[in-house]
C-alpha cells in the first residue's frame, strides 16, 4: 500500500438512477430493497446463524455440519468444517429424479458455430465416465490436477469429473505459455494434465498440447505421471508413450457410474493462479463447502435464476469467472447455460447477438472490455449493431472483471438490454469467490458505473490506512471486515503470503481487497476507482507488472531494466506501458518499432499473449530515487500524457522525464 491511497480523489459524479422493473421488483428472489434489508439485518443480528441457514437449505450434506465458523487460527478461517459433501453431487446427481434431469443443462457453440445439447442426466454420465477414467489412471483424492482446456463441454467434464473423486483440480488459461504453465505445474505439485490438441478461436487452430509438451520438457514435472489429450481437432499432435492418453482411449470401457468422494467442507475444491505484486503467481485455494454455497447463492440473488432461464456467461474456465459462473454455479442451480468456444467478433462483430437470438439466452453476463470493442464495431458497422437482432429474451444483463465505465453502460442497457433489463455490474475477485458487491436486479436501483451495495452477510467498507472507516464521499482502500463462506483459504504453499497480502496487521484484520473505492455521498453506493498495489486490470484480466517486468529483463541479451505501469484504454480498461533500457544505444524510428515489436512478442512467450505491452518506450534510464527506487507514480503520468505536476525533488535525474515523454 502507498501513503496516498487513503485519499483518493473522486471526481466522477453520476446523477441518472434507473429503478428496478416492476416485474422484477414483484417477482424476484429479493423483491424490493425491504427485503435486501432484511436479509442484512439477519445477517448483522445471527452472523453465524445467516450462513449456516444458507448452507443447509441450498447444499446437500453427506454428513451435516455443527459448527458454521472456526476462527480459532484467523485468518485461516473454516466454515461447516466438520460437514462433508461432494461438489459435483450438488451440481448434477441431487438433480437426478427431478424434472432437470432430463433439462439441457449445456448449449455448447463452437467456434464454427455448430451446436450440441447435454442434459444434465448425459452430463452426470459423462463426467462419471471420467471420473473412472482418472481412477484408473491413479488420480486419488486430494491429487492435484492441472487442466488446460479450450472452452468446450470437456473442460466442464474435466474439472466436474475432479471435484467427484475429490481431486483438487488447477485451470489454467489456453493463453498461457509454456512457462507460465510449467511453473504452475510445478507449484501445485500436478500428477496429471488434462488438455487437447488444439483449440479453435476466431477461426483458427491454436495449439495446446505443444505447449504442455514444453513445459513439461522444462524440467522439474516429475510429479506429472499422465497426460490426457482430447482431440478437439483432425490435426494430430505428438504423443509420449506411456505418458499420454487420449480421451477416447481413456474413456474405453469405463463405467458411466461414479460415486462421488465425500470430502470435508474445507477440502481444496481447487487452486487457481492469479497474478501478484510480485513476480510469483499466487495459488489461491478455495474449499468445497463455503465456495459451492456461494456460487449457488449468487446465482439465485445476483441473476434471480429461473428455471425457464438461458443462462449465458462468457468467460472462459480458466478464470474464476468460469469456475463460479460456468462450472459450478449454474449446475449447482439447475440452470441451462450456454458455453461458447470462439470470440466475440468471429466470424463478426454480431456473435454475440446472434447467439442470443438463436438461443433465446434471458440472462447475459460479460465484460466491459467485450462490451467497448462491440460499441466500436457497431459505430463503424451498423450490420453488426445489436438493434438488428431479436434480443427480447433478455431480462437481466451483467458485467464482470473491471469497472464498467458510465458511457459503455449506458450503451449496453439502451441497445442491448432495450431500456427494460437492469445490469448487475459485479464486484469480485478470483480470492472472494464470488460476488460481494452488486446490484439485485429486483431490489436495487441502479446507477451507472457503480456495483452498489454489497450482499447480504458481506461486511464491506472503505478505510484509511490503519483500517478506519472513511466517510462517504471520500475515497479509500477497500475492505470486507469479517470473514465469508467463499473466500480464499490460503495461497498454496505459502501461508505468510497469504496473511501478507490479504490480512496486513495495519488493517485491524479485515481482508484487504487490493482495490481503492468511493461511496456516494446520497445512497452510500460503492464505486471501485482502481487497483492499490502493482496488478493491472487489462480486459478484465489481473496482470502483476512485477511478472512483466520480469520477462522483459529476461531478454538478457537486449534488456537491462524495465518498468511497467497501466494507463486507461478505451477498449481494455487498462492498457500495459513498459519503459525499457536497453543494453544498445536508444532506438530511435523503425529501429525502436522493431525492438518493440520483439520485445512484445517475447512476452507473449514468456507469459502469454494478453501480457503483451501495447505501449513500449525506450529511455537511457528510469526515473529513480537516490536511494535507487523507480518512481512509478511518475510513469504512470508520462503513460497517461499528463503533466508532471508532483513532486520530483527526490528524483536523481529529472532529465529522464523529458526523454521518456517524447518516446511514444
Amino acid at each position: 500500500m502507498t501513503t496516498s491511497s487513503s485519499t483518493i480523489e473522486s471526481t466522477l459524479i453520476e446523477n441518472r438512477v434507473f429503478p428496478p422493473p416492476e416485474s422484477l421488483a414483484r417477482t424476484a428472489r429479493i423483491a424490493g430493497m425491504e427485503a435486501y434489508h432484511a436479509l442484512c439485518a439477519e445477517a448483522e443480528k445471527d452472523y453465524e446463524g445467516f450462513w449456516a441457514r444458507l448452507a443447509r437449505e441450498h447444499l446437500q450434506w453427506t454428513r451435516p455440519f455443527t459448527r458454521t465458523l472456526d476462527a480459532t487460527n484467523a485468518p485461516f478461517y473454516q466454515w461447516f468444517a466438520d460437514g462433508e459433501l461432494n461438489a459435483s453431487a450438488n451440481c448434477l446427481d441431487k438433480h437426478m429424479g427431478t424434472p432437470t434431469e432430463n433439462k439441457t443443462a449445456l448449449i455448447f457453440e463452437a467456434d464454427d458455430g455448430s451446436v450440441t445439447r447435454v442434459s444434465y442426466k448425459e452430463l452426470l454420465a459423462r463426467v462419471s465416465q471420467f471420473a473412472n477414467a482418472l481412477k484408473a489412471l491413479g488420480v486419488n483424492k486430494g491429487d492435484r490436477v492441472l487442466i488446460y482446456m479450450p472452452m468446450s463441454i470437456e473442460g466442464v467434464v474435466a474439472m466436474q469429473a475432479c471435484a467427484r473423486i475429490g481431486a483438487t483440480h488447477s485451470v489454467v488459461f489456453g493463453g498461457f505459455s509454456a512457462k507460465a504453465v510449467h511453473e504452475r505445474i510445478i507449484d501445485a505439485g500436478a500428477v496429471a494434465v488434462i488438455t487437447a490438441n488444439y483449440q479453435m478461436r476466431g477461426g483458427k487452430e491454436l495449439p495446446l498440447k505443444s505447449i504442455i509438451d514444453e513445459a513439461l520438457a522444462m524440467g522439474g514435472c516429475e510429479c506429472v505421471r499422465n497426460v490426457l489429450v482430447y482431440q478437439r481437432t483432425a490435426t494430430p499432435c505428438a504423443m509420449v508413450a506411456g505418458r499420454d492418453t487420449t480421451f477416447d482411449e481413456a474413456l474405453a470401457g469405463q463405467s458411466s457410474v461414479c460415486p462421488p468422494v465425500s470430502v470435508g467442507a474445507e477440502h481444496p475444491l481447487f487452486v487457481l493462479y492469479t497474478s501478484g505484486s510480485t513476480g510469483k503467481p499466487k495459488g489461491v485455494q478455495h474449499s468445497t463447502g463455503g465456495y459451492l454455497l456461494w456460487a449457488k447463492v449468487t446465482m439465485e440473488w445476483t441473476f434471480d435464476i429461473r428455471p425457464e432461464d438461458v443462462f449465458w456467461c462468457t468467460a472462459d474456465i480458466g478464470w474464476i469467472t468460469g469456475h463460479t459462473y460456468v462450472a459450478y454455479g449454474p449446475l449447482a442451480a439447475g440452470a441451462t447455460q450456454i458455453v461458447f468456444e470462439g470470440v466475440p467478433t468471429y466470424p463478426n462483430a454480431a456473435r454475440f447477438w446472434q447467439m442470443i437470438e438463436r438461443h433465446k439466452c434471458s440472462v447475459f453476463y460479460t465484460a466491459p472490455t467485450a462490451i467497448r470493442s462491440l460499441i466500436k464495431a457497431a459505430d463503424t458497422d451498423a450490420a453488426v449493431h445489436p438493434s438488428r437482432f431479436d434480443l427480447s429474451s433478455l431480462r437481466i444483463l451483467g458485467s464482470v472483471g473491471e469497472p464498467i465505465n458510465p458511457e459503455a453502460w449506458m450503451w449496453y442497457y439502451k441497445n442491448v438490454g432495450g431500456e427494460r433489463c437492469p445490469i448487475v455490474d459485479t464486484f469480485w475477485q478470483t480470492e472472494t469467490g464470488g460476488h460481494v458487491i452488486t446490484p439485485l436486479p429486483g431490489a436495487t436501483p441502479l446507477v451507472p458505473g457503480s456495483c452498489t451495495l454489497p450482499l447480504p452477510g458481506i461486511m464491506a467498507a472503505i478505510v484509511d490506512e490503519v483500517g478506519n472507516d472513511i466517510p462517504n464521499g471520500v475515497g479509500g482502500i477497500l475492505v470486507i471486515k469479517r470473514p465469508w463462506p467463499s473466500m480464499i483459504r490460503t495461497i498454496w504453499g505459502d501461508p505468510e503470503r497469504f496473511k501478507k497480502s490479504y490480512f496486513p496487521e495495519e488493517l485491524k484484520g479485515y481482508y484487504l481487497a487490493g482495490d481503492g473505492a468511493v461511496r456516494s455521498a446520497d445512497r452510500g453506493y460503492f464505486r471501485i476507482t482502481g487497483r492499490i498495489d502493482d496488478v493491472l486490470n487489462v480486459s478484465g484480466h489481473r496482470m502483476g507488472t512485477m511478472e512483466i517486468e520480469s520477462a522483459l529483463v529476461a531478454k538478457t541479451d537486449l534488456v537491462a531494466e524495465a518498468a511497467v505501469v497501466g494507463r486507461p484504454d478505451d477498449v481494455t480498461g487498462e492498457a500495459i506501458c513498459a519503459f525499457v533500457v536497453l543494453k544498445r544505444p536508444l532506438p530511435k524510428g523503425e529501429e525502436a518499432h522493431q525492438i518493440a515489436n520483439e520485445l512484445r512478442n517475447w512476452v507473449a512467450k514468456e507469459i502469454g499473449p494478453i501480457a503483451k505491452p501495447k505501449d513500449i518506450r525506450f529511455g537511457e534510464n528510469l526515473p529513480k530515487t537516490r536511494s535507487g527506487k523507480i518512481m512509478r507514480r511518475l510513469l504512470r503520468s508520462i503513460a497517461r500524457g499528463e503533466a508532471i505536476t508532483q513532486d520530483t525533488s527526490t528524483l536523481e535525474n529529472p532529465a529522464i522525464l523529458e526523454q521518456l515523454a517524447q518516446s511514444n
